[in-house]
């Protein structure tokens, strides 16, 4: 069976939920067609790298076409393709999952989500941009890493529980919200892969992701808020992917954050990788701290007890007896619900681990965070703010790419989530490449 045949296949296996669909190209005007990857052989198989350095043209306008017949869900439990809905004990150390070898094509794929939305207006434009002039360290031999970070927004919690007023309530729906978070993805082509909130990981992003050449893990919320919500899918939680094809596996840990010695309700996983192209060690964690005002002492906990876990990580995951905090390089991606004005931001931007924010390199001065990366409109009143980051080990890795932020005009009067973007948070992008290495550790 032809890859394209597959990716039909995957949706009509799908039960019923609404959606429409038609059988046209719908790539918006000046998009490419086709994400630039580069090419390597490998274990995990080969290609699938970190997508070129043009942006996805998302746009401002709507979608065309015409309408014709309805697409499935990617869950419910009369799904032939993603079985049943038992889930594996996220506290094991090995994933129970198998990799199967990829056989979904990410640009049929991305055809059918945005075929599926053709009645929702365009996600908003962003470019990508290079922070600053000058060389990239990035070359053919040392290609950038693409590193996603998104907090996609629980589905039982938007639809339930969080009461974005100005947000028709048939905008969060499901059937049509899941094809917008993955046509996002699929537009970006991330080599990792950092989600907050998701509460679909093992109907439908693991085995998605899976097929497309990703590995995946998922650490839950021990009291998940989603569980209190009528007719939810499970508790969210944090997952991380990463691209087969560009990494292998060395070890992964699954934490749950304490704070003053007790266990708390918030996760992280730490991933650490070796590179197929470079062969040097990279260690990826995703994490989802403490939400709300008045709880910021806690938050500043938490992510003490991150930085702790992750100075033990990055220096055994060097694979040196003796090696410092720090020996492996480090991106740390997450929903942090704080402002850089808080005592967390500040451990973070004053720890050993040489961490620095990426997206203060938007900036002019570099050394100003965005605006906001998240904007709404609940009961208690609008709330925009700067709560996610991306953050990497300056001294070991360079930022060659950001993904710009829309501006007020583009997200709209009526703020985040909408008809055009799935989530109340922004996702964030970032390309990165390994930094040549000091000589003491090349002896």
């Amino acid at each position: 069976m032809n890859p394209a045949r597959r990716c039909s296949v995957l949706f009509s296996h799908m039960s019923s939920l609404g959606g429409q669909t038609a059988r046209t190209p719908l790539l918006p005007v000046g998009a490419a067609p086709t994400v630039a990857r580069f090419d390597h052989t490998g274990p995990g198989g080969g290609g699938g790298g970190p997508g070129g350095p043009k942006a996805p043209s998302g746009g401002s306008g709507t979608r065309t076409g015409t309408m014709a017949a309805p697409v499935g869900p990617m869950s419910g439990a009369s799904s032939r393709f993603f079985g049943t809905m038992v889930q594996p004990d996220p506290y094991t150390k090995e994933d129970l999952e198998l990799d199967l070898e990829p056989d979904l094509e990410p640009d049929q794929l991305l055809r059918e989500c945005e075929e599926a939305l053709q009645s929702r207006p365009a996600r908003p434009h962003r470019e990508l941009v290079r922070p600053r002039p000058g060389p990239p360290c990035s070359s053919k031999h040392n290609p950038p890493i693409r590193i996603m970070q998104w907090n996609i927004l629980a589905q039982a919690l938007g639809e339930g529980k969080d009461g974005f007023i100005r947000c028709p309530l048939d905008a969060l729906c499901w059937h049509q919200r899941k094809y917008q978070i993955l046509e996002e993805m699929l537009s970006l082509r991330p080599d990792v892969l950092c989600l907050q909130e998701v509460d679909h990981y093992h109907d439908t992003f693991q085995p998605i992701m899976a097929r497309l050449g990703y590995h995946g893990s998922f650490l839950p919320k021990p009291w998940s808020p989603c569980l209190d919500v009528e007719d939810n899918n499970g508790p969210d939680g944090c997952a991380l992917f990463y691209r087969r094809s560009r990494f292998s596996p060395l070890s992964t840990a699954r934490l749950r954050l304490s704070a003053m010695m007790l266990p708390t309700n918030q996760v992280a996983i730490a991933q650490t990788l070796r590179c197929r192209v470079t062969g040097r060690r990279l260690c990826v964690a995703v994490t989802h701290l403490k939400a709300r005002s008045g709880w910021e002492r806690l938050r500043s906990a938490q992510g003490a007890d991150l930085l702790q876990s992750l100075q033990s990580i990055t220096a055994h995951g060097s694979g040196l007896e003796g090696a410092e905090p720090g020996a492996v390089p480090l991106v740390v991606c997450g929903d942090f619900n704080a402002e850089p004005s808080e005592d967390v931001y500040r451990r973070f931007s004053s720890s050993p681990l040489g961490l620095s924010s990426a997206y203060k390199l938007l900036s002019s001065d570099g050394q100003s965070e965005p605006a906001y990366t998240t904007w709404k409109i609940r009961p208690s009143g609008e709330s925009r703010g700067t709560l996610d980051y991306i953050w990497y080990s300056q001294q070991a890795l360079s930022v060659e790419g950001l993904l710009e932020l829309p501006t007020e005009e583009q997200i709209g009067p009526d703020r985040l989530p909408s008809y055009h973007y799935p989530s109340d948070h922004l996702s964030l992008l970032c390309d990165i490449s390994f930094r040549e290495e000091e000589p003491h550790r090349l002896l």
